[in-house]
């Protein structure tokens, strides 16, 4: 039978469209739908189970892959199948996770998974920017619970414009580059990086994209209207007691209060209110206990939430004593670990980060394969969270998505203030010591620090800073420098990086519905007060990049050949360039400008010597003398006929010095004018035309004695007639012939 097909379009506003389709594919799952934009098509499926699981929170996954048979390419490694997920799917996936997971019911603990594939590419479409439309409308048409449709845009301002959904082309050239998850009636989630923007202008691109986001969730109401909108599901719900509610706000809420006032470190807070919760356990009979299970833990944790907010609101006071603006004692120090190319610690509060800094030839670049992109980074930065940081002791199960996330943010945060001409490949690594509080940006100070302790010429210094919102609708405070239990019990938490002119990366998380531009703009400004006083510390430490690089570090230095010479510098199977490694103790990289059509070589050394050494080979390699030109040369092999001389500005650069071009006077043995060793000048003259190789001459430089008589030259014909047989003496010459 042939399906019925129901489809949506929604207008960019350039003649690009969108077009969101469902029922033709996937009809098992419970929602499933095909998102369109000119030849890229992203198939996302979601499934809910129906039976709710023994958790006390929502299992819900969010999985996205791109297909490289959408680009017709073929998986790069042995398998030829696709295997785990790139960073840049990860990223996608945690864009995607951040906007769906709070619209669930609260109560709703079904296992659920929404996995979005891409399943033809475009290169003019960046398919990350659909991907939160396509799980929403995948949801709209299921019968899930969830409060509102969403969708989520990228938008970058190109010249002064902003686009909506930018092709990767464009977004090369944009100073702003955002990505927006939103409701019809609320912005959910930012993140995104820019060239030292105010807050003012990332605020008038959140605008931009949420006016764009409005059309696109209206587009999904419309498509599950026309599919015939599935009735919501029923589950049963968590039990819920109100009067054992009160019974715990009543006991729990002055003494949390109480503690939360009282500005005491993370442990001593912890244990504070770990002895509540038992005392007000211990109020109950074991009857009690039994029959209430979890929900005693649950409404005390509600109570204490509301006292700590409350504590916020009304007096502006925190879990440490601070007040709103204040931000946690910071200390810093560089050059700390002793091998590595450059180091650093950032400890504000509780939380701590060392960064270390590497550097590299393009050899080393981080190499990125997938259908929709190729291309390497020549800066990039690793983020590692152990948990000994927080005091834990749990598996260790690879690089986890937040891990994945949080160094992306940080990279993005200091990619644009690493100089264009930098000719290192750079990797940073931060390992998060502890964590209270936003080590992501504490890995955005490290890193700064521990750049131009490596002498990498940084434009600007950046900082970072992690802010928070308390509000109950009628109130609200902006918390600067916030803490790991202040994250889980605002309304907003946003990380926001910047040098002192503007900010260059940032993210958002608001949970607080219709929040206003204006105190989201304050909230920004604020955070730049905060900003700038972190940038201050570090500058204290460090105030600018080291003039070099380490005395330990690799120095590099870049060389452009023509393409001619590369070859010769390989030398046969690479032997030119194997030995000139080993003898200087030098990397060497040898890459092709197609544009200029040049070799581009990278010496990387420790050694001074090493590297002028490979540079004096590759002036010799490149050596031409001009017709005319004096050139000193040194004798380096004797022959019968003439002496073998090397140019002394360019070593291993040979010509012969025939012994006809000693001296004037006629000289019958080579030893009689010069000898091993000798240095002198010669003329060059160009090609010899008979002998078509180059020629130099020593008596070209010498008085020309009185009276020399140039001899004339050799007539090779003489004595032959004109057919070239021999005419002196008839057939005298001529053997005779057998008589056999």
């Amino acid at each position: 039978m042939i399906p019925k097909v129901h489809t949506q379009t929604i207008e960019l506003g350039d003649g690009r469209t969108i077009s969101i389709e469902t029922g033709k594919l996937a009809k098992q799952a419970h929602g499933s739908v095909v998102v369109q934009m000119g030849k890229a098509m992203l198939l996302c499926t979601v499934v809910s189970n129906y039976k709710q699981s023994d958790v006390d929170f929502l299992p819900l996954t969010v999985d996205y892959r791109e297909k490289f048979a959408a680009a017709g390419r073929y998986p790069g490694g042995f398998f030829k199948r696709e295997a785990r997920p790139t960073d840049a799917e990860v990223l996608t996936m945690r864009l995607v996770d951040r906007v769906l997971r709070p619209l669930f019911p609260k109560d709703y603990h079904a296992e659920t998974q929404v996995m979005i594939q891409l399943m033809s590419s475009d290169e003019d479409v960046m398919p990350d920017a659909l991907a939160g439309l396509a799980a929403s409308t995948a949801i709209q048409l299921s019968d899930i619970p969830f409060e509102t449709p969403i969708s989520e845009v990228r938008v970058a301002r190109v010249n002064g414009e902003f686009i909506i959904n930018p092709s990767r082309e464009l977004l090369e050239q944009a100073d702003i580059d955002m990505t927006i998850g939103a409701s019809a009636d609320s912005v959910m989630m930012v993140e995104g990086e820019m060239d030292e923007c105010s807050e003012e202008e990332m605020a008038e691109a959140i605008k931009f994209a949420h006016e764009a986001i409005k059309v696109q969730c209206a587009a999904q109401v419309a498509l599950a209207a026309s599919f015939g909108k599935k009735e919501t599901r029923t589950y049963e719900p968590e039990e819920e007691n109100e009067e054992l509610a009160t019974r715990i706000h009543d006991a729990a809420y002055q003494k949390c209060y109480d503690i939360a006032k009282k500005g005491t470190s993370k442990q001593e807070r912890s244990t504070a209110f770990e002895e509540v919760k038992e005392e007000i356990k211990a109020s109950f009979t074991e009857e009690e206990v039994a029959e209430f299970g979890g929900m005693i833990g649950k409404y005390f944790n509600k109570a204490q939430k509301t006292a700590v907010r409350e504590l916020t609101l009304s007096e502006g006071l925190r879990l440490d004593g601070r007040k709103t603006t204040d931000i946690r004692p910071i200390w810093c120090e560089v050059d700390y670990l002793p091998s590595t190319h450059g180091s650093s610690i950032f400890t504000r509060g509780e939380t701590q980060a060392l960064a270390t800094v590497t550097l590299g030839t393009s050899r080393e670049a981080n190499q990125i394969d997938m259908p929709t992109y190729q291309g390497e980074e020549t800066f990039y930065l690793h983020y590692n969270f152990p948990p000994f940081c927080t005091g834990e002791a749990r598996p260790l199960r690879g690089t986890s998505r937040r891990e994945v996330g949080h160094g992306n943010l940080a990279q993005r945060a200091l990619k644009g203030m690493i100089p264009d001409n930098c000719p290192y490949t750079v990797r940073v690594v931060s390992e998060v010591l502890e964590s209270n509080g936003s080590s992501s940006m504490a890995t955005v100070c490290a890193g700064t620090m521990a750049l131009m302790d490596a002498g990498v010429q940084m434009k600007k210094p950046v900082s970072g800073i992690a802010m928070g919102l308390i509000s109950d609708g009628d109130r609200y405070a902006v918390l600067s420098d916030i803490l790991g239990d202040e994250d889980h019990l605002g309304d907003m938490d946003f990380k926001v990086t910047g040098t002192a002119d503007g900010i260059t990366a940032c993210q958002m998380d608001i949970k607080v519905k219709g929040l206003s531009y204006e105190i989201l703009v304050n909230a920004l400004k604020q955070a730049r007060d905060g900003r700038l006083h972190i940038l201050g510390k570090i500058t204290d430490t460090i105030a600018q990049p080291g003039a070099d690089v380490k005395a330990h570090a690799p120095k590099m230095v870049s060389r452009r050949i023509p393409n001619e010479f590369i070859g010769a510098l390989i030398g046969p199977g690479g032997k030119v360039i194997q030995e000139m490694q080993k003898e200087t103790g030098c990397t060497i990289v040898i890459n092709e400008d197609p544009i200029t059509e040049e070799g581009i070589v990278e010496i990387l050394g420790t050694d001074q010597n090493g590297i002028d050494a490979v540079l004096a080979k590759i002036d010799s390699l490149l050596f031409k003398p001009q017709v005319g030109s004096v050139y000193e040369v040194k004798v380096i092999k004797m022959l019968d006929f003439g002496a073998v001389v090397e140019y002394t500005e360019a070593p291993g650069n040979e010509v012969l010095l025939h012994i006809s071009e000693l001296a004037w006077a006629r000289t019958e043995n080579v030893t009689d004018v010069v000898n091993m060793g000798d240095v002198f000048d010669v003329k060059y003259f160009g090609k010899d035309p008979k002998t078509r190789k180059d020629k130099v001459s020593r008596k070209a430089l010498l008085p020309k004695p009185e009276g020399f008589v140039e001899r004339p030259p050799r007539d090779n014909n003489r004595g032959r007639d004109n057919r070239g047989r021999d005419n002196r003496g008839g057939d005298r010459d001529r053997k005779p012939r057998s008589r056999d």
